[in-house]
């Protein structure tokens, strides 16, 4: 079987070699003519997955590493009968993580702790329940929105969108959809952001066009909006750079990018594809994965008090502002560059290790800090 496979997808040649002969190809080399002769393709969120793509190829089954689908043409590929999967919840650790990385920041950067700040979560799946777990371990007062879960489990926890416009922070983890009463395009659009109350922090690591790009704009030249936080962007790869500009954390997309969060969506990809050619083949974990920035940290005999303390340790291990420099000098890029630039700051990103990788020791008797440290997935040991 010919495999063929998106060059961003780590660590797949050891493990994918069991099914079929692997060939990597760069995301903009995923053509048609490329896909003539392949039994199946692994692409990401880049590549449009449609008529135009696979129409006179022998493609029978589309991996997405990816959470979404929106880039896969579903009722196209059921009626051609070619299998699809995606990878839902594979990389939710690691957007938690951006997320935490990106609420420290801002509470450094006002000099005040997150302690009873509230977050309103808009989506409460993989992701938004990890967001949850997250920010009740920083002591924020969570507020959830999830009217599919609500009519599903009947839990009052899940609140009404409107009950969500008080809070000081907004952070959304829906998926983009075009249609049914419950469609995200555009869903904060300038009604919705003018429903949030004056000084809200706007976060977006789901899809660039859950939000409306202009009103957005709008809201923060006008002060209504204290700040935006936003991985993902409308007409990406050719982002908004005014929008660049008028942004507090600004990332090409990465969010979800870490290393663990890829080799769990190779794992559930390859599972799909050994499940779909009756193979039986067993996933095997790369043998060495490369170690975290900071395999181990000690706060013993560390005061670690105040505001600043965990955002100190998380910054050792993931720190949000490298990121966010890199895509703002896209800003005195040539405009016809822009597009490209972006693209590379996806392609060559560094190995970032979820913070599970790190262990942190404290000394006994120091149970709110642990708390706070397992609650954002670290490694905790007292000695």
């Amino acid at each position: 079987m010919r495999i063929v496979v998106d060059s961003k997808n780590s660590l797949v040649r050891e493990t994918f070699e069991q099914l079929g002969r692997i060939e990597t190809l760069p995301t903009e080399a995923i053509t048609r003519e490329a896909l003539r002769n392949a039994d199946a393709v692994i692409v990401r969120s880049e590549t449009r997955v449609d008529a135009r793509l696979l129409e006179k190829t022998s493609v029978k089954f589309v991996g997405t590493a990816t959470i979404g689908v929106d880039h896969l043409d579903t009722v196209y590929l059921a009626e051609r009968g070619i299998a699809f999967a995606n990878a839902p919840g594979s990389n939710a650790e690691s957007v938690a993580e951006y997320v935490a990385a990106a609420l420290l920041v801002l509470a450094r950067g006002r000099k005040a702790g997150l302690a009873g700040t509230s977050i309103g979560i808009v989506g409460v799946g993989n992701v938004g329940s990890r967001v949850a777990r997250v920010a009740e371990g920083m002591g924020m007062r969570v507020l959830l929105n999830d009217p599919p879960l609500r009519r599903l489990t009947g839990d009052e926890r899940f609140l009404p969108l409107d009950a969500l416009t008080d809070a000081d922070i907004v952070t959304l983890h829906v998926p983009l959809t075009h249609s049914g009463d419950e469609a995200t395009y555009h869903f904060f659009d300038e009604e919705r952001i003018a429903s949030l109350k004056r000084g809200c922090v706007l976060l977006n690591t789901a899809r660039g066009a859950v939000v409306e790009t202009e009103a957005l704009k709008r809201a923060l030249r006008g002060g209504h909006l204290a700040a935006a936080v936003l991985d993902v962007w409308e007409k990406e790869p050719a982002i908004d750079v005014e929008l660049l500009g008028l942004s507090r954390i600004a990332t090409p997309h990465i969010a979800g990018y870490s290393l663990d969060g890829k080799l769990n969506a190779a794992r559930m990809i390859f599972e799909a594809l050994s499940a779909h050619t009756g193979a039986g083949a067993v996933w095997r974990q790369p043998a060495s994965l490369p170690p975290p920035a900071s395999p181990s940290i000690d706060l013993r005999g560390i005061a670690a008090d105040g505001p600043a303390w965990l955002d100190d340790v998380v910054r050792r291990c993931y720190d949000i502002r490298r990121d966010s420099e890199a895509l703002q000098r896209l800003i005195l890029v040539p405009h016809i560059e822009r597009a490209d630039r972006f693209r590379e700051l996806r392609a060559d990103y560094p190995v970032r290790r979820e913070f599970g990788a790190t262990t942190v020791l404290l000394s006994p008797g120091r149970s709110a800090h642990a708390a706070a440290l397992a609650s954002l997935g670290f490694a905790v040991r007292e000695a």
